[in-house]
C-alpha cells in the first residue's frame, strides 16, 4: 500500500492541488481526502431504502443459444438507467437498484450472458463483449427506451464505456467506478505473479497453490487447463474455488479472512460461473483491442456525455492508475478518488455513487 500513500500525500501538496484545481472536473478539498462531491449534503453514505421487489421480470431470447434475464425497478416514468454488473460473470442483485432514487429513476438490471438467471448458465459460446453490447441494445429497444444513463463498476465500467463508444447517441450520462480498461497489464496485475500478490500474499498463496508447480509460468493458461479437467475432477473444483476466492478476498477495504471467503463462496455454485466466464474473457483479452477505451478517436465519441469517474485509492483489483489514465484521456469527466477499496458497497464509494445518481437525476 506504500505507493498509494505516497500518491495520496502528493495529492495533498499545494503544488499538486494548484495543478488540478485548474481542471473543472476535480474539486479539491484539504479535509479527509482531496476530491469530494460539491452537491449539498442530501445523502450520507447510505443506499436508498426502497422495496427490493422488481416492477417486472423479463426473459429475452437474444440468440439460438442465449436467453437473457433482466428486471426493472423504480419509476416507469422516471429517467432510464442501465446498471452494468461486473465480473465478467458476476450477475445482478436487487441491492444494485438501491444506488438510484426509485422515485426519479427507471432502473434496469440485466444478467449478462451465462450469468445470474440468464440461460444457459456459464455458457461460453457466443459470449463476447460485442455480444453483450448487442444484447443491451435489444433490451433498450424492447423496453421502448430512446436514451438511457449507464452506471457500472469494474468489468461493468469496461462494458459501459465500450457500449457508450459504440452507441453514444443513446447515452444520456455515465457513472463508472473501479475502472478496468481491459488491458493485458491489468489482467496480469490480478491474475499473474508479481502484481496484486504483493498486497495480499495470503489470498495469492491459495490461488497459486491450486496450480501444480510446473504450470505456474502462466496462471491464466494453467487455470484454463484445470477448468478443462486436465488435472482431474477434484483439482478442477479446487481451481474454481481458488479463482473466485482470490478475487473476492480483494473486494473490500476491510479484507475478509480466507476461511470466511471460501465458506461464503461454497454456499452456492455461482463461483463456478464467475471462474469460467471471467477466465474466458481474460484469456481472450476481454475481446477488446488493446487501449481501445482510451484512444482519442473513441473518447472523442463520448466527450459530450456528462460522466463521473469514481475510484477507490485502495482498490487492489483495479488499481488507481487506470482510473487516472482514463481521466487523462477524458478530462471532461469529473474524477472522484475515494478512501475505499474495489467494492461499490465500501462506504465512501456508496456516498459518491449515490451523490452522482442524485446529481444526474435532475
Amino acid at each position: 500500500m506504500i505507493y498509494i500513500n505516497i500518491l495520496y500525500n502528493k495529492m495533498k501538496t499545494k503544488k499538486y492541488k494548484n495543478k488540478i484545481s485548474k481542471s473543472k472536473s476535480i474539486k479539491s478539498n484539504t479535509n479527509r481526502y482531496l476530491c469530494r462531491h460539491s452537491l449539498k449534503k442530501t445523502y450520507h453514505g447510505k443506499l436508498f431504502d426502497h422495496p427490493i421487489k422488481p416492477l417486472k421480470s423479463y426473459k429475452l431470447r437474444v440468440s439460438e443459444i442465449h436467453t437473457i434475464s433482466f428486471k426493472t425497478y423504480g419509476n416507469p416514468s422516471g429517467k432510464p438507467v442501465l446498471y452494468v454488473h461486473g465480473g465478467p460473470g458476476g450477475g445482478t442483485r436487487p441491492s444494485m437498484a438501491r444506488f438510484f432514487n426509485p422515485k426519479k429513476y427507471y432502473i434496469i438490471l440485466v444478467d449478462q450472458r451465462g450469468c445470474g438467471k440468464s440461460k444457459p448458465t456459464s455458457e461460453l459460446r457466443e459470449n463476447t463483449t460485442q455480444d453483450l453490447v448487442n444484447d443491451y441494445e435489444k433490451i433498450r429497444k424492447k423496453l421502448g427506451i430512446k436514451k438511457w444513463m449507464l452506471s457500472g463498476g469494474s468489468w461493468g465500467s469496461t462494458l459501459a464505456l465500450y457500449y457508450a463508444i459504440v452507441h453514444p447517441e443513446v447515452v444520456t450520462n455515465i457513472i463508472v467506478r473501479a475502472i478496468f480498461l481491459g488491458t493485458q497489464e491489468e489482467i496480469d496485475w490480478l491474475s499473474e505473479a508479481h502484481g496484486a500478490e504483493n498486497i495480499n500474499p495470503i489470498g495469492w498463496e491459495y490461488y497459486r497453490n491450486a496450480i501444480p508447480k510446473e504450470y505456474r509460468t502462466s496462471y491464466v493458461d494453467a487455470y484454463g487447463k484445470c477448468f478443462n479437467g486436465d488435472f482431474g475432477i477434484k483439482k478442477k473444483n479446487q481451481c474454481f474455488v481458488a479463482w473466485a476466492a482470490w478475487e473476492d478476498m480483494n473486494l473490500k477495504l476491510n479484507m475478509p479472512t480466507l476461511e470466511h471467503t471460501i465458506n461464503e463462496l461454497k454456499k452456492n455454485k455461482s463461483y463456478i460461473t464467475t471462474a469460467l466466464i471471467e477466465h474466458h474473457y481474460f484469456s481472450n483479452n476481454c475481446f477488446i483491442e488493446e487501449g481501445f477505451l482510451t484512444k482519442k478517436e473513441n473518447i472523442d465519441r463520448i466527450r459530450h456525455i456528462p460522466t463521473k469517474i469514481i475510484q477507490g485509492l485502495y482498490d487492489i483489483i483495479c488499481p488507481f492508475k487506470y482510473a487516472y489514465l482514463l481521466h487523462k484521456a477524458f478530462p471532461e469527466a469529473e474524477f472522484y478518488p475515494t478512501m475505499a477499496g474495489h467494492s461499490s458497497y465500501d462506504k465512501e464509494n456508496i456516498k459518491h455513487i449515490v451523490e452522482s445518481t442524485n446529481d444526474f437525476s435532475k
